[in-house]
Parts: C-alpha cells; structure tokens; sequence
C-alpha cells in the first residue's frame, strides 16, 4: 500500500520547519509499504494539487496531520483527498478534542475516514493494518487492555533514517544560489533545520495551552544514547552534502528536568555530536549557570522563551505565576554572555492588559541583549482551561475561531480593551521592533562581538520580520532591503576588514557562530498553540 502522510499549511503564514510526525510515522509503518512525505508550507499544494497527486502516485491512504491554526485547510485538503475514494486518517490534538468535528458528528460534513487520538506511536500500525484490509474503524484510541488512556514509553524510540530519507523540499537555501554556496567554506549549498524530541509531556499546565491535555502531566524522556546516535547522524548527512544541518528540540521545556538535561548534554559533548540548535525552555529553569554553559558548549544558539507578559497579574491568572518578570533581563544576560540569545514570546489581549502594552513591553525589551521578540494575541483553543473559562463567561466572540483563520485576531473580548485596541498593540509590537532603526540598534548591541555575530542577529532579525510582514515576492524584499540599506552597508564595509571576522573574543568563551546560522530560528513562528502536535509529535 502507497501512503501519503501531509501536513498543511494554513494558506497564510508559513513555517520552515518539516514536522516530526511525518518522519516518525513513516518509522513506525510496518514493512512492505511506501510511505511519501509532503509538508505544505515547503511544497505549495491546494484541493486540485493534492487530488492530482493522489491520483498521479497512486496513493492508497493519506494521514492528515495540523495544529489548530491550520485545521481549516486540513479539512479542505481531506475533502479534495476523500472526493478521489481515498480514505483519510486524521490526528492530533485539534482533531483529539474535536473528534466529532473530524467525523461530521457535530452536525457539521464529514472530513475523515478515521481519526487517531492521541499519541499515535501504538495506534498508527494497526491503522495501516485495517486501512489494507479496507477495514478502516471510525476512532483510534491509544488504551491499555483495560481500556485506559496508554502513553508511550520514549525509551525504546523508533530510529528515523535520517541518512536516507528525501529531505529535498526541506533545504532553505535557494537553488539560484546552491552551487556557489556550496563552494563556501565547509559548504552551504543546503541548510535544514530539523525538529528532534528528547522528551514529552509538561506538568506546567498554562491555561491557554494544549501540550498537558494531549501529552499529559508525566514528563516521558528517551535515554541519552537515542538522542546522541540521532544528531551524529544529522551531521555525518550534512557532512556528506557538504551542507549544513541545525536541529530544533521540540520539547515542551527541554530542561524541565535540569538534572536530565545536564546529563543529555554532557553525552552530546562527549561524543562530539554538538550541532547549531533551538530549543524551547522556561526562564525559571535557565537561572542555572552550569546548565547554560553546557547549553553553549553543546551548540546551543536560540533559546525560545514563553515570556508571554511583563506583568506577573497576567501570568498569574493563566497558571504561569513561575515566570518572574523582574529575572528576565538577567536570564537573558546570562545566555547573552555565552553567546546564545533568545526568541522572547509575548502575548497581549490578556485580562490585566490595558492601551499601551506594546509600548511598556518595548522599554523593557530594548534594555536586553538583542534578541528576536515576537508578539501574539491570546487564543483560546478547543478544550484548553482558558477557552472554558471564557466560554463560560460568555465572553467568545467566534466560538469556532478555527474554521476560519485570521492571523493576529481575537476570538474573545479581552477585559480591559477593545479587540481593536489589542489588535493595535500587536501591530505596535511588531512595527517598532523590527523596524529599520530597530534592527540597526540589535546590530550595534553586538559591537564589542565578531562580525558574524552582528550578521547573525541581522539576518535573524530580518527573516522573522516576516512571521507579520510576509516576504513573498522579490519586490517585498527589495523594499525591506531598501530600508535597511544603512546597516547592510555597514557591515559589508565591516566585511572587508583585517579580522572583522575574528573581533574580539566571545563575553565567555563560546563555538563560534556561522554567518548564515540566523537562518535556523525562522522555524518557530508565534502561533498562539503551544506546541499543537500533529500524530505523535510536531
């Protein structure tokens, strides 16, 4: 049996990142079928697109993963897919809470053959099993022989064949220039960045996230040895590509244990399996100062922040009274000095908000290390506590917000603010901070560092400009250029100096960073989901 397993985009923003579920699910696919893999936001797909190419490959089942924000389109697709009389499987925590919905049960039409709840490390076999057999049953539900809800042990993790599989549609580098890229140093000619679990689970709960509802409250980890054989294997594939390779830990909180994470990172230094990566991790855990040495020492480039507010009212009434506002500048000084800097997530349209929050969030982002802020509005997605808790008050204003996504909007009535005055604030938000006077001040933060760290914070900066100002077409980029001409210029000019490359030694001794390494932390866009996963993991 041919298998096509897609993740859609949602036709507005996109994400550079492939999703781990694809590949995972194509590990975990019993011997003698043919799994194709294809990620929408990598390779641009609508109803006909999809439908020919169900038709062109001979495709026998398509698994249908998304997040909530993307659901929409997933219905869309599947529709266009099941219009062929090929069946659909869908999953992941939208379609876990929102069963019905999938299944055409709430009164609505009918998108999936079948639906996996939940993780589906066990269930998916069994679906490919009884799809061959034409024996597709309506729900797939991961329980125990007593029939209660069975999370899977991480400690035995399928091996993905990383040196294998087709990751051509994943390169972010554009094929006008491969060949020359190629020529540089140890090669640029392809640059991937992918995603890599060490662990589930969360035992935070924020309000407003799905994460502890689909992985539960039990943080479940793989050993050190799976983790360590998976990233020395991405680097002998990039090594053999002469390409470059960084990884995205898509974990929760990568360091909710600190001792475990210490331990994971030891053993990556140890086997010299260190690679550029991102990884998501609470300001709380990142007080620590030997885990972020070893953080720097084990390639750590990016840390994504869940900041979400710099008034502890608001992070108080969504459960997240554990971040400390007041610690923020001094956590983020703190990965400053190895060289490592931050993805700081900010949410406006919480209930203490007030006019003017985009601009008392600014002062303090501009007295930090440069970094890559970015802005969300809070969302309430299906069956978290806060979309409950506003439910109940009668405060939704689009009940059903995902059948019809609109980036950067409200589906409620924040408290103490119009839905256009917090629509205004993220619009602020994003406008002054990247902004060409902006950038160039991130640029300048960086004087007393080598060169290729300015690049770094520049380029980052300039790419995830686009999370809100889509960059599609050559004149967008033309003009974004354009308005930064002055800080191009500068460091072009820079460029050519004696040792702009090498400047002054890192704050505390750090590897240093690639020129073209910024490009990395483009995968994490604010969506609002948490980390919504698709299948088993996203």
């Amino acid at each position: 049996m041919k298998i096509l397993l897609y993740n859609p985009d949602n036709g507005v923003t996109r994400n550079f990142m492939p999703h781990l579920w694809m590949f995972l699910l194509q590990a975990l696919t019993p011997p003698g079928h043919e799994v194709v893999l294809v990620d929408g936001n990598a390779q641009s797909m609508d109803e006909a697109g999809i439908a020919q190419f169900v038709r062109d490959n001979n495709i026998e089942l398509v698994g249908i993963g998304a997040m909530t924000r993307m659901i929409a389109k997933a219905y869309r697709m599947a529709d266009a897919v099941r219009a062929t009389g090929v069946p659909v499987v869908m999953g992941g925590p939208h379609v876990t809470e929102m069963a019905g919905e999938a299944l055409g049960r709430d009164g609505g039409p009918r998108h999936a053959d079948a639906v996996a709840l939940g993780e589906a490390d066990a269930t998916w076999p069994r679906i490919v099993a009884d799809a061959a057999r034409g024996e597709l049953k309506d729900v797939y539900a991961p329980v125990d022989a007593f029939g209660q809800e069975s999370k899977p042990s991480l400690k035995e993790y399928p091996v993905i064949p990383w040196q294998s599989i087709d990751l051509k549609q994943f390169n972010l580098v554009p094929k006008a220039v491969k060949a020359t890229l190629q020529k540089i140093g140890e090669g640029w000619g392809t640059f991937r960045l992918i995603p890599v679990e060490s662990g589930r689970g969360c035992p935070y709960g924020c309000e407003f996230c799905t994460v502890t509802g689909f992985f539960g409250d039990t943080i479940r980890f793989r050993t050190n040895e799976s983790v360590v054989n998976e990233l020395l294997l991405l680097k002998a594939r990039a090594r053999s590509e002469k390409g470059q390779m960084a990884v995205f830990f898509i974990d929760d909180n990568f360091a909710i244990n600190i001792k475990r994470t210490k331990s994971l990172l030891r053993d990556i230094i140890a086997a010299g399996a260190q690679v550029h990566w991102v990884a998501q991790i609470s300001a709380n855990l990142l007080r620590d100062e030997e885990l972020v040495d070893l953080i720097a020492a084990s390639g750590g480039k990016w840390i994504f922040i869940g900041m979400e507010s710099i008034d502890p009212a608001n992070l108080k009434d969504v459960n997240k009274g554990f971040n400390k506002p007041g610690e923020y500048g001094a956590v983020l000084e703190r990965l400053a000095q190895r060289n490592v800097y931050a993805i700081t997530s900010f949410i406006f349209g919480m209930d203490n908000d007030t006019t003017g929050v985009a601009e008392r969030t600014l002062e303090q982002v501009r007295t930090w290390p440069p970094g890559l802020p970015i802005f969300g509005l809070l969302t309430p997605l299906p069956a978290t506590p806060l979309y409950k808790r506003l439910e109940k008050a009668g405060r939704l204003t689009r009940p059903k917000h995902w059948q019809e996504f609109i980036p950067f909007a409200m589906a409620h009535t924040p408290l103490k603010m119009s839905i256009e005055e917090a629509h205004a604030e993220v619009n602020q938000g994003w406008a002054q901070a990247y902004s060409p006077e902006a950038l160039a001040h991130a640029v300048e933060a960086l004087n007393d560092q080598p060169l290729g760290y300015r690049v770094n914070i520049f380029l980052a900066r300039l790419c995830f400009r686009g999370i809100y100002f889509p960059m599609m077409g050559k004149m967008a980029w033309l003009k974004v250029i354009a308005q930064n001409r002055r800080t191009i210029f500068k460091l072009v000019r820079e460029g050519f100096k004696a040792g702009a490359w090498r400047g002054a030694p890192a704050r505390i001794p750090a590897g240093a960073v690639p020129q073209a390494e910024a490009v990395g932390a483009i995968a994490q866009a604010a969506g609002g989901d948490g980390r919504t996963i698709a299948f088993p993991a996203d």
